[in-house]
């Protein structure tokens, strides 16, 4: 199947069934956009795209929020051979310049929103030929003119375009799209997936999420990032579900979203999920439609899946651990919870799954090794990068490496230890942040916890451990380092307990812990 084909069937069966229903700030903002009209403006802005002449391959980027023109965008871009590249809306003017350099991109499709970062971007990318805007460019539209690219117009790029699909042979092989991993270090890197790559990981949700065509799912994530593309939206429109693009995000406004849209089903990411549960106008009565709930991007903490079970007992939840380079690679459904509370699942439909020693073989039961995957939801290999590409697949076999560290049980759950590069070595042993975390995490008053390395003349490096509260709730240092050294060997406990109010994050929420870091390995060779 190419991607193409995931609109193209659902709007062939449901074609007035609502694709994408956006709820923006205010009721005014609200739009609905029947599966026909999705259809056919995606294959409006193909034909347009394929009129530039650009050559098969060629990328075209898009910076854009969650709008129903990111569907128009994605699918149509989809059915023309070039590569769309999904570009994150947090890039500063330097950061988008480097990436659109980085992945080649002869085109750019943006949000009007982001248009007074266009001028740097033109001085700095000879490479882009074309710009198109999505919505109205006040002010900044004289300055954009004067320019050796001009923007055009989105509605006027697609006028009179055909409806019907372009003619065009294409391989479910073939390149299909990047994006350019946020990480927590360093440049990003262009994950280039094929079509197929695509269609495996939404079946794979499909059916670990038990979607059906009568849901109504709600995105309340970034679409720029794999996670609310992969693990919501593309399985939505495969599958023939309306999708509900809530935006920005707030739990109030959820809850609103959820009794006016009657959603059923909703991916977040662990933060957001902390936030509705702990949030003082959580009502179980509202939300009585929603039944289930996909989380992914980062650690969920235990206790927040359980106040959920609590509070919703018709919510089924369902873990979804995976990788921009890998789609899904395990999935907790709710049936094993609470038993395998603490896992990140099993084997998913349609993927392979293994714990590997370096060696390449697979681990014992309970012994540490590396998360590896193999199928067609792997990547094709990072955009330019043959080294790091040749380092992700040195397992060989097929198997891609993705850096997290785990130990697999009995029933083929694995549990993460941690990310292999988080690991720190005090004194000569190796300390992994993740079971101090764990530990910490068994105080009810911790809400979120980040544990890193810091510089230590004796050690090398010693554990720190920030902390985030709930509500209302008290800690002191002394309560958390006894925490520590009633379950863990005394070399782990922090040597630093910090209680602050929030932590830097990742638009998906994971802590960046680079950040936190940063301070304490100014001037050091941070390891």
């Amino acid at each position: 199947m190419l991607t193409g084909d995931m609109l193209r069937r659902s709007a062939a069966r449901f074609p007035d069934k609502p694709a994408i229903v956006f709820r923006g700030a205010d009721a005014a903002s609200r739009r609905v956009v029947p599966y026909r009209a999705l259809d056919a403006r995606a294959n409006q802005l193909a034909h347009a795209l394929l009129a530039l002449g650009l050559p098969q391959g060629a990328k075209v980027s898009m910076l854009l929020r969650n709008l129903p023109e990111y569907g128009v965008v994605f699918f149509g871009v989809a059915r023309t051979g070039l590569v769309l590249n999904n570009v994150s809306i947090l890039y500063a003017a330097d950061e988008l310049a480097w990436v659109l350099n980085k992945s080649d991109s002869e085109a750019l499709i943006i949000d009007a929103a982001f248009a007074d970062r266009l001028p740097h971007v033109r001085a700095h990318c000879p490479r882009l030929r074309h710009v198109v805007v999505i919505g109205s460019v006040p002010d900044a539209a004289p300055a954009l003119a004067d320019t050796a690219v001009a923007a055009i117009d989105f509605e006027a790029f697609i006028a009179g375009q055909p409806t019907t699909p372009p003619d065009l042979a294409l391989n479910e092989r073939d390149p299909f799209c990047m994006t350019y991993t946020g990480g927590t270090t360093g440049r990003p890197k262009g994950v280039l997936v094929s079509h197929r790559a695509r269609d495996v990981t939404a079946h794979t949700v499909v059916v670990e999420e038990r979607l059906v065509p009568e849901d109504v799912v709600a995105i309340v994530t970034p679409l720029f990032h794999v996670a609310a593309l992969n693990i919501m939206f593309q399985p939505a429109v495969l599958i023939g579900a309306t999708s509900v693009f809530v935006t920005p995000w707030s739990p109030t406004g959820f809850i609103d979203a959820c009794e006016a849209e009657g959603i059923t089903a909703a991916f977040m990411v662990p933060t957001q999920a902390n936030t509705l549960v702990t949030h003082p106008a959580f009502d179980a009565a509202r939300l009585h439609r929603w039944r289930k709930l996909s989380f992914a991007g980062a650690p969920m903490p235990d206790w927040v899946q359980l106040a959920l079970m609590e509070k919703l007992p018709h919510l089924q939840l369902t873990q979804i651990y995976g990788q921009s380079e890998m789609g899904v690679i395990a999935a907790l459904p709710h049936h094993l919870l609470p038993a395998k509370l603490g896992s990140v699942g099993r084997q998913p439909f349609n993927v392979d799954l293994a714990v590997l020693r370096p060696d390449g073989t697979p681990v014992a039961v309970g012994e540490i090794g590396e998360v590896a995957t193999r199928g067609d939801n792997v990547m094709i290999g990072y955009y330019n990068e043959p080294e790091q590409t040749a380092a992700f697949f040195q397992a060989g076999g097929g198997w891609g490496l993705s850096g997290d560290v785990a130990t697999i049980d009995a029933d083929g759950c694995i549990t993460l230890v941690d990310r292999a590069k988080d690991m720190l070595i005090s004194g000569g042993e190796n300390v992994y942040p993740k079971e101090i975390e764990d530990a910490i995490y068994g105080l009810d008053a911790v809400a979120e916890v980040a544990v890193f390395g810091i510089p230590d003349d004796k050690f090398g490096e010693v554990p720190a451990a920030y902390i985030q509260l709930k509500p209302g709730a008290t800690l002191t240092e002394t309560d958390v380092v006894a925490q520590c050294e009633a379950r863990l060997a005394r070399l782990k406990r922090p040597r630093l307990v910090t209680f602050v109010d929030g932590f830097p994050k990742t638009p998906i929420g994971k802590i960046q812990k680079n950040v936190l870091k940063a301070p304490f390995w100014q001037g050091r060779k941070n390891i």
